[in-house]
């Protein structure tokens, strides 16, 4: 990024503000500094194994967590305390100096034996529904990511990780680029990705009101390996769609299904829905050149 930053502008967070928010040690110091509550974390061996999360730094996905071995962290991971709660996501514009929410996605995971923390889909719940978060909760946290983004100069779209149990919650990231939701919250009248270079260049938008119905996108995970990925015709909520003649491995994410409806349950519905009708167009083409 620092060599890109020498020669273009960046559209986004700047190195320096990258380099803060994945380094796990300096985001839960800064966490602690702003009066964000923050996962305790270290490297040191921890004595009860069941309490505590190792995580590689960097990683995304939920593909690295596991629960805590023995001894201290390897090389390029982390042990995080474990807390209650469920996953929500906040995704934010920044401009540098202050911050503005777009919406709130409940999360959702897809465990596997080697991977129990593994990412599935999120949702962003219609209109007429009750709120993930409660208006006066959703600003207090949104607060808290105000207070971080405005010490770290982060710009544009990015995405707040959060669990929340209660009255309780927990940031327990901040990835400065656009998530995983943005297929999800790219349905307001601007396009998301208009209000990510505004926000860069220092103009934050102004608030858009979310869509009427929900919206929901869940990873399809390949149940098995493609070695080579056979032509298909994907239905039109396909999307990331593998390129035939590219190699999927077993367990590995295959494509990404999209859903609205007009409630979150219509809309999850759908998902199990063109999840089951993906994996049927896959078993007729698995023996077939």
């Amino acid at each position: 990024m620092r060599a890109i930053a020498q020669r273009h502008r960046l559209l986004g967070a700047g190195p320096d503000c990258v380099a803060t928010l994945k380094d796990p040690f300096a985001f839960a110091a800064l966490c602690r500094a702003q009066g964000v509550p923050h996962p305790a974390v270290t490297r040191d061996p921890v004595p009860d194994r069941a309490a505590w999360l190792l995580k590689r730094a960097g990683g995304s996905g939920g593909t690295h967590i596991r629960g805590a071995p023995g001894g201290p962290a390897p090389a390029g991971a982390y042990f995080q305390a474990r807390v209650p709660g469920r996953a929500v996501s906040l995704a934010i514009l920044a401009d540098g100096a202050a911050i503005r929410l777009v919406g709130v996605t409940e999360q959702w995971s897809a465990p596997s034996p080697l991977r129990p923390f593994r990412y599935a889909g999120a949702l962003e719940r219609a209109r007429r529904e009750p709120p993930v978060l409660a208006p006066d909760y959703a600003a207090a946290i949104a607060a808290g990511i105000g207070r971080l983004a405005r010490a770290t100069g982060l710009t544009g779209l990015a995405s707040a990780d959060c669990l929340v149990d209660g009255p309780d919650w927990w940031l327990s990231e901040i990835n400065p680029r656009p998530g995983a939701t943005l297929d999800v919250l790219d349905r307001r009248p601007t396009p998301l990705l208009a209000q990510h270079i505004a926000a860069s260049l220092g103009r934050l938008p102004e608030a858009e009101p979310a869509p009427m119905d929900a919206a929901a996108t869940e990873i399809c995970y390949a149940a098995s390996g493609y070695a080579p990925m056979p032509p298909i015709s994907w239905p039109d909520f396909v999307r990331d769609r593998p390129r035939p003649g590219t190699m999927v491995a077993r367990h590995a994410p295959l494509c990404t299904l999209f859903a609205t409806g007009p409630d979150s349950a219509a809309t999850r519905a759908m998902l199990r829905g063109r999840a089951a009708e993906v994996r049927t167009l896959l078993a007729l083409t698995e023996g077939h050149p």
